[in-house]
């Protein structure tokens, strides 16, 4: 028997904002399901993350029926947006690369401008199947994800969370730990199991799912931003250069892509297949 089992779950729907936490999700080819179908843009189609507005940290969406989402934020009334009626596809910039998608209701540009202080709007991607290819260098022909940042599912373990912690005290910023895992928005977290095993996994089974790694997950300065309070420090940034690099990646957690779907749930055990 394995000693890894699935911790918690996570399903951010609007790329960048606050999620939910659910006690079992349905793998998709292209993420777990809900996860990251929305984003919101500037003026100039180009997707805004937290890397460019902290504050979306505090905002939160949860998933709705059919699709739509459930928008709140400090100082905003609530507001719930349903997916686009079939239209016109808008192209958006992602990382450098346009990727198509619908333009949701005025309502939530409206919504967006006044809660982040600039024009933006909110776009939803229709079609995940064809919409967006993962980089081919670690893709099999056909995979596709959603607006997350690369790749379908991103797996993370409280052991190699435990073990940064560990360094981050030594360090020369000790007092910005320990830090929890919702710096790294990771879509499944593992209990058991030794640090930085995840570095291995080249197939993992999960529930009804399963899963190959693609690679490790290079971190960005988002990892650096409070979940809680959006206020910014160095960590984890510093020790992960320190003692976490991997080829040009700080690395924090794997990516991997669904090779079997199903249904995986707080509790399941995780098996390493190779």
């Amino acid at each position: 028997m394995s000693n890894l089992h699935v911790q918690a779950l996570h399903v951010h729907p609007v790329k960048s904002v606050a999620g939910t936490a659910p006690d079992e999700v349905a793998v998709e080819p292209w993420g777990l399901a809900a996860d990251r179908r929305w984003a919101v843009v500037d003026s100039e189609g180009t997707v805004i993350t937290q890397r460019q507005q902290p504050r979306l940290a505090l905002a939160s969406a949860r998933p709705l029926g059919g699709g739509g989402v459930a928008l709140s934020a400090p100082g905003m009334a609530r507001l719930t947006v349903d997916v686009p009626e079939p239209g016109p596809l808008e192209p958006v910039v992602l990382f450098g690369k346009k990727v198509e998608t619908v333009v949701a209701a005025r309502a939530a540009a409206d919504w967006f401008s006044a809660y982040l202080g600039v024009p933006a709007r909110m776009v939803h991607m229709d079609d995940p199947a064809v919409r967006r290819a993962i980089d081919p260098a670690y893709a099999l022909p056909g995979e596709t994800v959603s607006l997350a940042d690369g790749y379908p599912v991103l797996i993370a373990t409280l052991a190699s969370l435990e073990a940064l912690n560990s360094l981050i005290a030594q360090g020369n910023h000790p007092g910005e730990g320990p830090l929890p895992m919702n710096r790294f928005r990771p879509s499944v977290v593992v209990s058991g199991g030794e640090a930085w095993a995840e570095d291995h996994w080249l197939r993992v089974a999960i529930g009804d799912a399963e899963f190959r790694g693609a690679r490790e997950c290079g971190r960005c300065i988002v990892t650096t931003t409070d979940q809680a309070t959006a206020v910014r420090g160095k960590e984890p940034l510093m020790t992960l250069g320190k003692h976490r690099r991997i080829g040009k990646s700080l690395a924090f957690g794997r990516q991997l892509v669904p090779v079997r779907l199903g249904t995986i749930r707080i509790g399941d055990e995780v098996r390493v297949l190779e």
